[in-house]
C-alpha cells in the first residue's frame, strides 16, 4: 500500500499523467468533432442517394389525380417497381385522403387501401411540407431514415404524399469502422507519449529528489550533507539555496535550543500567563497558563499573531506604544459569550545591552473574581443606599414636620403617621428580602420539600387573588379590576417542592402582573406537562419589557421603569428572590415580553410521572 502511495505521489508520475491526460483530452475533442462531422457528411450523402427523380414524383402525382382508382393503383405499382435504388427499403404512396395507394415492399401489399396512421404523413398532407426523421426499430434493432414528400398537381394542390424508408446500418457501420481505427491510433499515441513523458520528467525531477532527501536530513538534525549543483538554472539555484539554508539552520538551531531549554524550565512552572513577542509585536513564546487563560488548545494558534490581536486591545493601543513604554500595566476585560475573564496585564520591553528593543514580555494575572466581587460590592452598596435613602428621607421629613407642631393638627398628623408607617414597613420588607437573599447566597436556607399536587396549589393561590377582587367589590373600594383566566391540564401533577417558598414566587409574579396590567385587564395562567417537566405561565396585558432589559429583569434592584416601580412600592428584589427559589427547587424561570403588549413569566419544574400503581407495587414488595 505504501509503495502505491509513493508511486502516485511522485512528481514525475504527476507530470507524465498530466501530459497524458491533456493529450487524451485533445484527442477526444478532435475525435468527437471528427466523428460528428463524418456522421453528418455521410448522412447527407446518403440522403441525396435516396431522393426520387422528379419524373417519378410527377408520375405519381398524375396517377393520384385519376378518378379510376383501380387503374391508377396498377400504374403506381408499375412506377414503384421501376425505381431501382438498393438503399431504399420501402416506398409508400398515400393520396390526399390518407389512403395508402401503393407500396414497393412486397410483404406490405396488404396495407393498400387502408388509412395511414403515420403522423409524419398526416403532417405532410396538412402542411404541404416535407418531413424527415431518423428512427430506431426495436423489433430488428436497425436504424432507418424516413422522408415524407408531399405530391402536388399542376395547381400546387396537395394530391398525396410519398414515404421513403431507407436503412442507415451501412452508413453507421462505416462510421463505426473509422471511429475504431481512430481510437486505436489515439490509444497507441497516448501510451507512447506517456512513456516519453515519464522519461523526460525523471530527468527533471532527479535534482528535486536529492533536495528532498537533504531537507529530510535537516529536519532530522543532520546538517552534514550537501546537494550537488548540476547547473545554473532554476533547479541549480534552488540546490544552492538549500545548501545555504542547511548551514544557517544549524547555527540557529544550536543557539535556540539552549535558550529554549532555559525558558521552558522557567515558564512551565509559572502560575501566571506569559507572552513574549518579537520587535514587530508577533507572539513567539507562550506558556501553558496563558493557553488556559485565553481558552486556546494549542500554542500554534497564538504563535505568529500580533499580541494586540491576541489580547484584543488593537482599538486602544498599538504595538509601538507597548514597546516604547518602559513599563505599562492595564486591566483587560476579555469576557464574552457569558464567560467572565478579566486579566491584569503587565508589559515590559526586551532590551539588549546596546539598548535595542528586540521584543516585548507580557505577564497575565487572572483578576476576574476580585474584579467581579469588587464590582458587585460597589453595586450592592449603591443599590441598598439608594433604596434606603428614599424612605428614610421621607420619614425624616414627616418626623421633622411633626416635631415642628404638625402633631397638633388632628387631620394632618394621622396622615403623616400613616406615611411614616408605610415607609417603615417598606424598609422592613427590603431588609427581610436582603436577609432572604443572603441566606440563599450562603446556602443556609433550608427547604421543606414535599410532594404537592401542583394544580391544586396553583388554583389555591389564584383563588386568594379572586377573593381579593370580590372583597374589594363588596366593600366598594375604588381598586383596580382584573380577571384571572385558567388553562390547566386535566391531569394531577405531583411535584416535590417547598410549598411556602413556591407560593411566595407565584405571589411575586401575580402582584407584578396586577400592578402593571391596565384596569379591567386579563391575567392568563397556564399549567401543562411536557418532557418530564411541569410548565407554569402567567401572562398579563401590561406595558411589557423592552428587549434590551429582558436579560437583566431577574437582577437584584433592577427596575425597567424605576419611578413607576418605586411608586408601586416594590423593593426590586421580588424577581431576584423568585429566581433563587426556583433554582433551589431544580427548575428554571424566564420571561417573554413584547413592549406595549404585555409579559409572560414561565416556571419549569422537574416532574416524574406518579401513578397510584407505584404505591401498590411498593407495598407488595414490602409484604
Amino acid at each position: 500500500m505504501n509503495s502505491k502511495l509513493k508511486f502516485y505521489q511522485s512528481i514525475r508520475v504527476k507530470i507524465a499523467l498530466v501530459f497524458a491526460l491533456m493529450l487524451m483530452l485533445t484527442l477526444e475533442c478532435v475525435g468527437a468533432v471528427f466523428v460528428r462531422q463524418l456522421e453528418h457528411q455521410n448522412l447527407n450523402t446518403f440522403k441525396q442517394t435516396i431522393e426520387l427523380p422528379s419524373y417519378v414524383d410527377n408520375a405519381l402525382s398524375e396517377q393520384l389525380t385519376r378518378t379510376n382508382t383501380k387503374n391508377a393503383n396498377q400504374q403506381i405499382r408499375q412506377i414503384l417497381s421501376e425505381v431501382n435504388n438498393s438503399n431504399i427499403s420501402e416506398i409508400r404512396v398515400v393520396d390526399s385522403k390518407g389512403v395508402i395507394r401503393g407500396t414497393s415492399a412486397s410483404d406490405s401489399r396488404s396495407v393498400i387501401g387502408q388509412k395511414t396512421t403515420d403522423s409524419m404523413v398526416k403532417a405532410a398532407l396538412m402542411n404541404n411540407r416535407s418531413h424527415s426523421e431518423n428512427v430506431y426499430d426495436s423489433s430488428n434493432h436497425n436504424r432507418y431514415y424516413i422522408n415524407v414528400i408531399p405530391l402536388n398537381d399542376n395547381n400546387n394542390n396537395v394530391v398525396g404524399a410519398v414515404l421513403l424508408r431507407a436503412s442507415l446500418e451501412s452508413v453507421y457501420s462505416n462510421i463505426n469502422s473509422i471511429t475504431l481505427i481512430y481510437l486505436s491510433a489515439a490509444l497507441i499515441t497516448i501510451v507512447l507519449s506517456l512513456f516519453l513523458a515519464i522519461l523526460i520528467s525523471q530527468e527533471i525531477t532527479r535534482p528535486i529528489e536529492e533536495m528532498r532527501k537533504q531537507t529530510l536530513r535537516i529536519a532530522r538534525g543532520d546538517f552534514s550533507g550537501q546537494v550537488k549543483v548540476m547547473g545554473n538554472d532554476e533547479l541549480g539555484q534552488l540546490a544552492g539555496a538549500v545548501n545555504n539554508l542547511s548551514v544557517r539552520v544549524e547555527e540557529a538551531q544550536e543557539s535556540s535550543d539552549s535558550e529554549r531549554r532555559r525558558l521552558d524550565s522557567v515558564l512551565s512552572h509559572m502560575s501566571d500567563g506569559v507572552l513574549a513577542t518579537d520587535r514587530r509585536g508577533n507572539v513567539t513564546i507562550v506558556n501553558n497558563m496563558t493557553l488556559q487563560l485565553l481558552g486556546v488548545d494549542h500554542e500554534d494558534d497564538l504563535i505568529g499573531k500580533s499580541i494586540i490581536d491576541v489580547l484584543d486591545i488593537r482599538h486602544d493601543y498599538t504595538v509601538r506604544q507597548l514597546i516604547n513604554a518602559d513599563q505599562q500595566e492595564m486591566i483587560i476585560d476579555m469576557s464574552s459569550g457569558g464567560n467572565d475573564l478579566i486579566l491584569n496585564a503587565y508589559f515590559s520591553p526586551i532590551q539588549r545591552e546596546s539598548g535595542f528593543i528586540s521584543g516585548l514580555v507580557c505577564v497575565l494575572h487572572d483578576v476576574t473574581s476580585q474584579q467581579k466581587e469588587e464590582r458587585e460590592r460597589k453595586q450592592f452598596v449603591s443599590n441598598v443606599s439608594h433604596e434606603l435613602r428614599t424612605p428614610l428621607t421621607s420619614v425624616h421629613s414627616y418626623v421633622e414636620a411633626l416635631s415642628d407642631g404638625a402633631w397638633k393638627d388632628k387631620e394632618i398628623a394621622p396622615q403623616f403617621l400613616t406615611v411614616i408607617q408605610n415607609e417603615t414597613n417598606r424598609m422592613i420588607r427590603l431588609i427581610n428580602d436582603l436577609l432572604s437573599l443572603s441566606r440563599m447566597d450562603s446556602g443556609t436556607t433550608k427547604l421543606n420539600l414535599e410532594y404537592v399536587n401542583i394544580k391544586e396549589l396553583f388554583n389555591y393561590i389564584l383563588n386568594r387573588f379572586d377573593m381579593i377582587i370580590k372583597k374589594d367589590e363588596d366593600s366598594g373600594e375604588n381598586s383596580k379590576k382584573y380577571t384571572i383566566e385558567r388553562y390547566f391540564t386535566n391531569k394531577d401533577l405531583w411535584v416535590e417542592i417547598d410549598t411556602d417558598k413556591f407560593t411566595q414566587v407565584i405571589d411575586n409574579i401575580m402582584n407584578n402582573a396586577i400592578k402593571y396590567s391596565p384596569d379591567g385587564g386579563v391575567i392568563t395562567t397556564r399549567l401543562l406537562e411536557t418532557h418530564n417537566h411541569v410548565i407554569l405561565s402567567i401572562s398579563d396585558q401590561g406595558l411589557g419589557i423592552p428587549r434590551k432589559d429582558l436579560g437583566r429583569i431577574f437582577d437584584r434592584f433592577f427596575r425597567v421603569d424605576k419611578a413607576r416601580s418605586r411608586k408601586q412600592g416594590g423593593t426590586g428584589l421580588g424577581l431576584a428572590i423568585s429566581k433563587e427559589v426556583v433554582n433551589m427547587l431544580g427548575g428554571q424561570i424566564w420571561v417573554d415580553s413584547v413592549e406595549g403588549k404585555g409579559s409572560t413569566f414561565y416556571i419549569s419544574l422537574p416532574y416524574v410521572p406518579y401513578e397510584e400503581e407505584d404505591d401498590w407495587d411498593d407495598q407488595e414488595t414490602k409484604d
